[in-house]
């Protein structure tokens, strides 16, 4: 992994900085200069309605979308001017990310391994935690293409994970899941946060799994962020029961 820059921003405990950001498509402005930052292995929610611009903010981060305006840093690095830098420190795991179905579990994840290991025992090193964070068991040697949602959801998880980044960046990692593997992919994105050190930005609409998991979340309502603390401290200030409620209150929805 890079070393980690002691520039303005990237001094004491903060992982992520997002300052002004703003993206345009064409007329439509997805973000209106929004501003949040993350702190070092902390998991941290980035929650709104579907169009808020929890995408947008997510693929600026991981460098696949310029910003319009405004600057973004992960560990001190540049996401525009050191883009290559950045993609060397973080995992990303889009919403609708799929794996080759023609490979079986296992291939994918040493195929992925060789892509990101320096020789052969890093990869193979990377293989064998990859394998355990996906805990398919045998199933794990079967084609992808026979795979349920669940579990393919947790192979891409332990794509993202294997290769432990100091930055995992995850859109909606539990989306439209069953109970127990959604339950599955948040105990294991707690493991990683409380044992290995890494830094987690997720986003989500469903903010009751967002309380469950996050340390601290930023509510973004129409490219604006509108609020952000510990669930807890949002719960207490806007006198709510959950955080569904703290987002209805906070947009004025009149609960």
């Amino acid at each position: 992994m890079l070393e980690i820059p002691e520039g303005e921003w990237g001094k004491n405990t903060t992982a992520v900085k997002v300052e002004n950001l703003e993206k345009d498509y064409g007329k439509v402005k997805a973000l209106k200069g929004i501003t949040f930052e993350v702190r070092k292995g902390e998991i941290f929610g980035l929650i709104g309605p579907n169009g808020a611009g929890k995408s947008t903010t997510l693929k600026i981060l991981a460098t696949l979308l310029r910003p319009s305006g405004g600057r973004a840093e992960v560990f001190g690095y540049d996401v525009v001017n050191d883009a290559d830098k950045v993609r060397g420190i973080i995992s990303y795991l889009p919403e609708e990310a799929g794996a080759y179905k023609n490979l079986t579990g296992l291939e994918y994840l040493q195929f992925m391994a060789r892509l990101y290991a320096k020789d052969e025992a890093k990869a193979r090193e990377m293989v064998e935690l990859g394998v355990k964070i996906a805990d398919l068991g045998e199933r794990i040697r079967d084609k992808v293409s026979t795979y349920s949602k669940g579990m393919t959801r947790k192979l891409l998880l332990a794509r993202a994970l294997m290769v432990m980044p100091r930055l995992a960046i995850l859109d909606e990692p539990a989306s439209g899941l069953d109970i127990i593997n959604a339950y599955t992919i948040r105990k294991t994105i707690k493991r990683f946060a409380g044992e290995k050190g890494v830094t987690f930005l997720i986003s989500s609409h469903n903010m009751l799994e967002v309380e469950f998991l996050c340390d601290r979340v930023a509510l973004i309502n129409r490219g604006r962020i509108i609020e952000t603390g510990t669930p807890k401290e949002l719960k207490e200030k806007y006198s709510a029961e959950n955080l569904e409620e703290v987002f209805m209150k906070a947009i004025g929805a009149g609960v």
